[in-house]
């Protein structure tokens, strides 16, 4: 995979890497200089040695790339009704941020994991069970000054993201717009939708594209998404966010680089490690 050209580029954003794959390659990934936002999803948590998540974020911080961390979501429910079910996602979620230290991220990002036509018949129950949640993470998250990036998946609009940030009460706490999934899942609802409602806690984006109906992680411009609009936006209300790329593929990654660095968004300072300084 040449990225040679992109170096600058990959020097201010983040691209996603789920932990296997970034343990498997990550001599190969060190080396081209990607700084990556790491799932955590599937069975990591529970089976990689504790020496293992060691030894990659060693080799990231020796290479002084910083990184993010996507939490898991799949089958967790941070404000389940049922309260088993609500401490075993709340359990593996704090696996995720018991590694905090090794990594240093600038950012964990968690699925609010909102459902209005599953959890709006009892809202005021789904909302105090997940504010309990994130507010337990954010504590863990804090002593850090690691972000809590919360991301829209099923949600139509900015209603319960701006409740629960506005609960939450902390510069930490803050948005994560998924660009791809306000298409494939929020009824293809306008990112105008979400802005200017949600720019004050916007701390993160996730960039990927699809044509609508399914969340298939095109590179950016080539599905409906509207990147030349929304950069024009950021750039206009001064916001910089950390910025990841979400390609799922060798070939969408080299694609969405390109695309990035035909597109006018703004320039967020290079990422550095927690704890680095600019020179």
């Amino acid at each position: 995979m040449e990225l040679s050209l992109y170096r600058s580029l990959l020097a201010r954003i983040f691209v996603s890497v789920p932990f296997e794959r970034l343990a498997r390659e990550i001599d190969q990934i060190v080396a081209c200089g990607i700084q990556p936002e790491i799932g955590l999803e599937g069975e990591c948590l529970y089976t990689t040695p504790a020496a293992e998540f060691a030894t990659v974020a060693e080799k990231l911080s020796a290479a002084k790339l910083a990184c993010t961390l996507h939490a898991p979501f799949f089958d967790l429910a941070p404000g389940a009704l049922d309260p088993k079910i609500r401490e075993a996602s709340r359990a593996k979620l704090r696996r995720a941020f018991a590694l905090l230290p090794l990594f240093k991220p600038k950012s964990v990002v968690c699925h609010l994991g909102y459902e209005a036509n599953k959890h709006g018949y009892k809202k005021a129950a789904w909302f105090d069970h997940a504010l309990t949640t994130f507010r337990e993470l954010l504590a863990l998250a804090g002593p850090h000054q690691t972000i809590l990036a919360l991301e829209n998946t099923y949600e139509h609009g900015p209603e319960a993201h701006r409740e629960m940030l506005t609960a939450l009460d902390s510069p930490l706490a803050r948005f994560c717009f998924d660009t791809g999934h306000t298409l494939a899942f929020a009824d293809h609802s306008p990112w105008q939708e979400w802005f200017p409602a949600l720019a004050p806690w916007l701390g993160e984006l996730h960039l990927h594209d699809n044509q609508g109906g399914h969340d298939s992680h095109l590179p950016p411009g080539q599905g409906l998404f509207d990147f030349p609009g929304f950069f024009a936006y950021l750039k206009s209300a001064d916001l910089a966010p950390l910025v990841t790329l979400e390609a799922h593929s060798r070939e969408n990654l080299s694609a969405g680089l390109a695309a990035l660095q035909q597109f006018d968004f703004p320039q967020a300072q290079p990422a550095q490690p927690n704890g680095a300084t600019h020179a």
